[in-house]
């Protein structure tokens, strides 16, 4: 009896020991979720509050300077002019170019990654050559559009070589956001088209790319980000010239300033904060109306 009793003492021992043990795991795991949350909240605090920061100090600043004819006149040095017309037409010729150039070079690579080659060696380096390319400096960019673009080639400082320049630093971005959006796609969707008797690029065509298309526009828009927003890459293959285009399809091989090197300009020669806050304005302004377009285009294609 006095065995069954201290068996039956040392099991209730056990039980109370065992659940003291989920009680304190208990109570530090949730120490640690308030912890843990508390830390979240301020870094994402931390975070709201720079931006916001950074969006009402340009906007304090700049939307007061904005003006018709500061949108629509010419620049000049002396101080007559400080339109930024010029750089606004630059801005959109650099975008513009160096989308047609690089989105179908961007699309067909991934294409090719997801559809036509096997997974072996050969992917893995054109895998391993994007991720190399996206973490290079832009500065490095520069270097190699000067002396590849600009004197090799006798481009010259154009807008043809910085949109060729700038072709080569977003083809990272197309290339693996592409892929991810392709490789998205299920599989049930190409099986099914194929075992009706579809070719493979009636299937890309038709199923693969539409389907994709909300993930390609993201990378679009990445894209558009990364042109607009580059100055170090442009300075030695775009130049510094604020003069007005002389013609619609010649200025490709003219020289000039984008808006960002333009308040790179601004800032660092007379420190004009008043005007460089105004091009930062007119700046954000562009990137947020290009990125609602692409993302109401995303929306409809999603639809659809």
């Amino acid at each position: 009896m006095e065995k069954t009793d201290l068996r039956t003492k040392n099991s209730k021992n056990k039980r109370y020991f065992s659940r003291d043990l989920v009680q304190s795991a208990s109570k530090k795991s949730k120490r640690t979720s308030a912890v843990l949350n508390v830390v979240v909240g301020l870094c994402t605090a931390l975070t709201v509050l720079i931006l916001v920061y950074i969006l009402l100090f340009i906007l304090i600043n700049g939307i007061p300077h904005l003006s018709w004819k500061f949108l629509t006149d010419e620049y000049s040095v002396r101080g007559d002019n400080q339109g930024i017309l010029p750089m606004i037409i630059n801005t959109v010729y650099m975008v513009l170019i160096t989308l047609i150039i690089a989105t179908p070079i961007g699309i067909s690579t991934a294409l090719f990654l997801t559809q036509y080659a096997k997974q072996g060696r050969l992917v893995r380096a054109i895998r391993f050559t994007t991720e190399v390319l996206a973490g290079i400096p832009s500065i490095i960019f520069g270097l190699v559009g000067s002396v590849l673009f600009s004197e090799t080639l006798g481009f010259g400082y154009s807008i043809l070589s910085g949109s060729l320049t700038m072709t080569m630093m977003i083809l990272p971005t197309l290339v693996r956001t592409t892929e991810e959006a392709i490789l998205s796609v299920p599989m049930s969707y190409q099986e099914g088209a194929l075992a009706l008797g579809a070719g493979r690029l009636r299937v890309i065509f038709n199923i693969i790319l539409p389907s994709a298309m909300p993930g390609i526009l993201t990378a679009v828009i990445l894209a558009m980000g990364r042109i607009v927003g580059e100055s170090a890459a442009l300075i030695f293959t775009l130049g510094m010239a604020y003069a007005m285009p002389s013609n619609v399809f010649g200025h490709i091989m003219e020289s000039g300033r984008t808006l960002t090197l333009h308040l790179y300009a601004l800032f660092s020669v007379g420190k004009d904060i008043n005007q460089s806050s105004a091009t930062a304005t007119v700046l954000l302004i562009i990137v947020f109306v290009l990125n609602r377009l692409a993302s109401l285009t995303s929306k409809m294609l999603k639809k659809g």
